[in-house]
């Protein structure tokens, strides 16, 4: 793999595995001088994976310089699929073994998935109300970033397991940082650090092909070391993207269903595959409440959007827990904790409502008043609407 770079281009036909790691391999050199500390973000899925394994390999097998430490961060969001989180917790392991250093990073209690929505109100995400990512995921690992920066006294290089060709959205992602100024993409997806910034990011895959990071994770891989041939078993034949548990933004569960239908030992899960069609009730008029209609703005104006729906009313919070607390009963598998548990039913108690609701607000599904643009009134009945 010492062999002289070749400049490829990202989109060609023919380009092979071996081009690809070459490629990682330069762009890691490149980049990767530039700091004493490293870190990775690490989710336990397929991307994520090969993107820590490689650069674990490269680094133990003196094919990129070493950097003084190489961090790996875990992102426990407590909705991971249980075998692909066991898997990581395992590649974890032999990352220690190997003399990498690695820690879990989580979010603060009240933004635990489960704690937001039925401690503090707030309907489950979607794809125009995307809060899951931020508060689970991005939040808290830029948190960790930021202490490693402190510790060390240094900007920290962040490795990222993204691709082209994963989603349109991501590719946009992709094309928007890339054709910025302080963006390159011909040595991966680079991302200068700003001046605030206690971080440069690098994704040294983005150029890989689908079929490479399975024959890495399947082949490659296991062969230096590191168990990661299982993820193909969980993600299945299909070509799906493993997310949450009945992740709220997808309208199947694909890879849960895999691991429940074919994964021997894991069977069990089977209950969790009803939470996907809860995210749906949970939104219903009938138990979230709304905005009356009637409220003007400063200027004297009506809201672009009057009416709208908010938070889960005390009793669907109540009734929505009884219903996780059965699902995860049956499924042997812990959704909420003690812990989590304490803390939501505090929040009832203390009355916690999302910023800018009272609780005094109608019921979603009530018969309302509402305020016309030209200042008529329309009796609506929301639930309706």
């Amino acid at each position: 793999m010492k062999g002289r770079y070749r400049q490829a281009s990202l989109f060609e036909q023919g380009l092979r595995l071996e081009d690809s790691i070459e490629l990682t391999l330069a762009s890691l050199r490149e980049h990767g001088g530039r700091f004493h500390h490293w870190a990775a973000a690490f989710s336990g899925g397929k991307d994520s994976t090969t993107a820590v394994t490689v650069t674990a390999w490269a680094i133990a097998s003196g094919y990129v310089p070493a950097p003084e430490t190489f961090t790996i961060l875990m992102s426990n969001t407590r909705q991971e699929i249980p075998p692909l989180f066991h898997q990581a917790m395992q590649i974890l392991d032999t990352l220690n073994k190997m003399g990498f250093e690695t820690q879990i990073v989580e979010p603060p209690l009240e933004d635990r998935f489960y704690c937001y929505i039925l401690g503090r109100g707030v309907p489950p995400p979607k794809n125009k109300f995307r809060w899951c990512t931020v508060k689970l995921k991005i939040t808290p690992m830029m948190g960790a970033v930021r202490e490693l920066s402190e510790k060390y006294g240094e900007k920290i290089l962040m490795i990222t397991g993204v691709r082209r060709g994963e989603s349109p959205a991501r590719d946009r992602s992709i094309a928007a940082v890339c054709s910025r100024d302080d963006g390159e993409c011909g040595l991966g997806m680079w991302i200068e650090p700003k001046e605030s910034d206690p971080w440069g990011v690098l994704a040294p895959l983005l150029h890989w092909r689908t079929c490479h990071i399975w024959d890495w994770l399947m082949f490659l891989a296991p062969h230096h070391g590191f168990p990661t041939a299982p993820i193909a078993e969980i993600y299945g034949e299909e070509e799906v993207r493993t997310g949450c548990i009945g992740c709220p933004l997808a309208r199947r569960d694909v890879a849960l269903e895999n691991v429940v239908r074919h994964l021997p030992g894991w069977s069990h899960l089977a209950p969790l595959l009803e939470l996907r069609s809860l995210w749906d009730e949970m939104r219903k008029p009938q138990h979230r409440l709304r905005q009356p209609g009637t409220q003007r703005l400063k200027d004297g104006s009506i809201p672009r959007n009057p009416m709208r729906m908010g938070p889960l009313t005390m009793e669907a919070r109540q009734h929505f827990l009884e219903r996780v607390l059965d699902i995860q009963r049956r499924a042997r598998h812990v959704l909420i904790t003690e812990e989590d548990e304490a803390y939501i039913r505090r929040c009832w108690e203390e009355n916690v409502w999302p910023q800018g609701w009272t609780g005094e607000e109608p019921r979603a599904d009530a018969l309302l008043p509402q305020v016309t643009q030209t200042g008529a009134v329309q009796w609506v009945l929301s639930g309706l609407q």
